[in-house]
C-alpha cells in the first residue's frame, strides 16, 4: 500500500467518526462553527493540525485516528493495519531522528 495511492479525504473521515459518535455539527460549536464543519466535511476547507486535534478531542479520539481514516477508503481493520504498518516501517527507517532538537547552523 502506498500513502500516495489516493488523495486523503479528511471530510469523509470527520463525518464518519462524528456520526459514529452520535454528534451533530452543532456539538462542535466550542471549536468550530457549523458552517466550517460543513465545509470541512465537504472538502471545502483544509484544517490546521491544531484544528484536527481540537476536532478529535471533541469526538474523544486521537488525532491520528482522523488522519489515518483520511487515507482509507473504507476504514476496515485490514486497511488500517496495512496503512499503519507502512507508517511504522517508515518511522523505523529514520536514523538519528531528533524530534524537538533544533538544527544547528553550520558555519561556512
Amino acid at each position: 500500500m502506498s500513502l500516495k495511492s489516493a488523495p486523503p479525504n479528511f471530510g469523509q473521515a470527520l463525518r464518519a467518526v462524528r456520526l459514529q459518535r452520535g454528534l451533530s455539527q452543532e456539538d462542535f460549536d466550542e471549536v468550530s462553527g457549523r458552517t466550517y464543519m460543513s465545509r470541512l466535511e465537504n472538502q471545502g476547507a483544509v484544517p490546521s493540525i491544531l484544528k484536527v486535534a481540537q476536532l478529535a478531542q471533541t469526538m474523544d479520539v486521537h488525532p491520528l485516528t482522523l488522519l489515518t481514516l483520511s487515507f482509507c477508503e473504507k476504514g476496515s481493520a485490514s486497511e488500517v493495519n496495512k496503512l499503519l504498518a507502512v507508517v511504522s516501517e517508515e518511522i523505523a527507517s529514520f536514523t538519528n531522528l531528533r524530534l524537538g532538537a533544533r538544527e544547528r547552523r553550520r558555519s561556512v
